[in-house]
């Protein structure tokens, strides 16, 4: 189905539009819960395809793109990692390259220090006897 422009609508948001009834056309939204499950899909979707353009810019190549590569730096695989929104848990494919270099700066890392770990652990023990 192909929608009319409406005023003020840049090209980029009338194909986002077109690309959701096409997904609705075919998943249909009954409840909240759907809207949520659909929010989730498409937050996984964009995540993986960020996090892959970040990895084609540090290695300086595209997937399969053998002949431009300038690098010893290769892909290597993904690791699974899950993140938690405000739409439920996501898993997402994390990019990673040979020598470990690359960190994604779409989602990066939280490390909680480890002293604040166990301070909160100890704590716990201390206080239930």
């Amino acid at each position: 189905m192909k929608y009319k422009r409406t005023r003020n609508e840049s090209p980029e948001r009338q194909a986002l539009r077109e690309i959701m009834a096409g997904y609705i056309k075919y998943n249909p939204v009954k409840n909240v819960k759907d809207i949520s499950a659909m929010m989730s899909e498409m937050m996984s979707v964009i995540l993986k395809g960020t996090l892959d353009s970040e990895l084609d810019e540090e290695l300086g190549y595209s997937k399969y793109d053998y002949r431009n590569k300038d690098t010893h730096n290769s892909r290597n695989g993904h690791s699974k990692k899950i993140m938690h929104t405000s739409y439920g848990d996501i898993e997402i494919d994390i990019p990673r390259d040979r020598n470990g270099s690359y960190e994604p700066q779409a989602i990066k890392n939280i490390r909680i220090p480890l002293h604040k770990t166990w301070k909160k652990r100890s704590y716990i023990c201390i206080q239930r006897g």
